[in-house]
Protein backbone atom coordinates (compact mmCIF):
# COMPACT_ATOMS: atom_id res chain seq x y z
CA UNK A 1 0.00 0.00 0.00
CA UNK A 2 2.89 2.38 0.68
CA UNK A 3 3.82 2.29 -3.02
CA UNK A 4 0.41 3.73 -3.89
CA UNK A 5 0.61 6.39 -1.17
CA UNK A 6 4.15 7.36 -2.20
CA UNK A 7 3.02 7.97 -5.79
CA UNK A 8 0.08 10.07 -4.62
CA UNK A 9 2.39 12.08 -2.36
CA UNK A 10 4.63 12.76 -5.36
CA UNK A 11 1.61 13.54 -7.54
CA UNK A 12 3.36 16.13 -9.72
CA UNK A 13 6.98 15.00 -9.53
CA UNK A 14 8.12 14.22 -13.05
CA UNK A 15 11.83 14.09 -12.23
CA UNK A 16 13.70 11.11 -10.90
CA UNK A 17 13.12 7.42 -11.37
CA UNK A 18 10.43 4.92 -10.36
CA UNK A 19 10.95 1.20 -9.86
CA UNK A 20 8.81 -1.39 -11.60
CA UNK A 21 7.28 -2.24 -8.24
CA UNK A 22 6.24 1.36 -7.63
CA UNK A 23 4.63 1.66 -11.06
CA UNK A 24 2.84 -1.70 -11.09
CA UNK A 25 1.57 -1.59 -7.49
CA UNK A 26 0.20 1.91 -8.12
CA UNK A 27 -1.46 0.67 -11.32
CA UNK A 28 -2.96 -2.35 -9.55
CA UNK A 29 -4.41 -0.26 -6.72
CA UNK A 30 -5.60 2.34 -9.22
CA UNK A 31 -7.53 -0.26 -11.24
CA UNK A 32 -8.93 -1.93 -8.10
CA UNK A 33 -10.14 1.38 -6.66
CA UNK A 34 -11.65 2.34 -10.02
CA UNK A 35 -13.59 -0.93 -10.17
CA UNK A 36 -14.88 -0.51 -6.61
CA UNK A 37 -15.91 3.09 -7.30
CA UNK A 38 -17.64 2.01 -10.49
CA UNK A 39 -19.66 -0.63 -8.64
CA UNK A 40 -20.47 1.73 -5.76
CA UNK A 41 -21.36 4.50 -8.20
CA UNK A 42 -23.75 2.20 -10.04
CA UNK A 43 -25.29 1.05 -6.75
CA UNK A 44 -25.98 4.58 -5.54
CA UNK A 45 -26.83 5.80 -9.05
CA UNK A 46 -23.94 8.27 -9.14
CA UNK A 47 -21.71 7.10 -12.00
CA UNK A 48 -19.52 10.21 -11.90
CA UNK A 49 -17.79 8.86 -8.78
CA UNK A 50 -15.31 6.90 -10.89
CA UNK A 51 -14.82 9.85 -13.26
CA UNK A 52 -13.88 12.15 -10.38
CA UNK A 53 -11.36 9.59 -9.12
CA UNK A 54 -9.88 9.14 -12.60
CA UNK A 55 -9.44 12.89 -12.97
CA UNK A 56 -7.81 13.12 -9.54
CA UNK A 57 -5.37 10.31 -10.39
CA UNK A 58 -4.51 11.53 -13.91
CA UNK A 59 -1.53 13.63 -12.86
CA UNK A 60 -0.04 11.04 -10.46
CA UNK A 61 -0.41 8.35 -13.13
CA UNK A 62 1.36 10.49 -15.72
CA UNK A 63 4.12 11.39 -13.25
CA UNK A 64 4.84 7.79 -12.23
CA UNK A 65 4.78 6.74 -15.90
CA UNK A 66 7.37 9.38 -16.78
CA UNK A 67 9.52 8.39 -13.81
CA UNK A 68 9.22 4.72 -14.87
CA UNK A 69 10.48 5.61 -18.34
CA UNK A 70 13.32 7.58 -16.74
CA UNK A 71 14.32 4.44 -14.83
CA UNK A 72 15.02 2.75 -18.14
CA UNK A 73 16.91 5.78 -19.47
CA UNK A 74 14.13 7.06 -21.72
CA UNK A 75 12.60 10.49 -21.83
CA UNK A 76 8.99 11.02 -20.74
CA UNK A 77 8.09 11.95 -24.30
CA UNK A 78 7.98 8.23 -25.05
CA UNK A 79 4.50 8.29 -23.49
CA UNK A 80 3.31 9.87 -26.72
CA UNK A 81 3.96 6.60 -28.55
CA UNK A 82 0.85 5.34 -26.76
CA UNK A 83 -1.17 7.46 -29.17
CA UNK A 84 -0.39 4.93 -31.92
CA UNK A 85 -3.20 2.35 -31.74
CA UNK A 86 -2.19 -1.08 -30.41
CA UNK A 87 1.50 -0.85 -31.35
CA UNK A 88 2.11 2.11 -29.05
CA UNK A 89 0.48 0.34 -26.11
CA UNK A 90 2.58 -2.78 -26.70
CA UNK A 91 5.78 -0.73 -26.86
CA UNK A 92 4.88 1.10 -23.63
CA UNK A 93 4.03 -2.19 -21.92
CA UNK A 94 7.47 -3.48 -22.90
CA UNK A 95 9.13 -0.33 -21.53
CA UNK A 96 7.17 -0.48 -18.27
CA UNK A 97 8.06 -4.17 -17.78
CA UNK A 98 11.75 -3.82 -18.58
CA UNK A 99 14.33 -3.75 -15.81
CA UNK A 100 16.03 -0.62 -14.53
CA UNK A 101 19.32 0.58 -15.89
CA UNK A 102 21.84 -0.99 -13.52
CA UNK A 103 23.73 2.27 -13.00
CA UNK A 104 22.88 5.87 -12.28
CA UNK A 105 21.65 7.72 -15.34
CA UNK A 106 20.93 11.35 -16.13
CA UNK A 107 17.60 11.06 -14.29
CA UNK A 108 19.04 9.97 -10.96
CA UNK A 109 20.34 7.09 -8.87
CA UNK A 110 19.13 3.53 -9.16
CA UNK A 111 15.96 3.45 -6.99
CA UNK A 112 16.42 -0.25 -6.16
CA UNK A 113 19.41 0.52 -3.99
CA UNK A 114 18.32 3.79 -2.38
CA UNK A 115 17.78 3.01 1.26
CA UNK A 116 18.61 -0.67 0.80
CA UNK A 117 20.80 -2.39 3.37
CA UNK A 118 23.41 -4.13 1.23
Amino acid sequence: MHWYVDVVKKYAVFSGRARRTEYWVFSLFNVAISIVLFVVGRAIDFTLLQVFYALAMLLPALAVSVRRLHDDGRTGLWLLIGMIPLVGDIVLLFFFCSDSQPRDNKYGSVPKYIGAHI
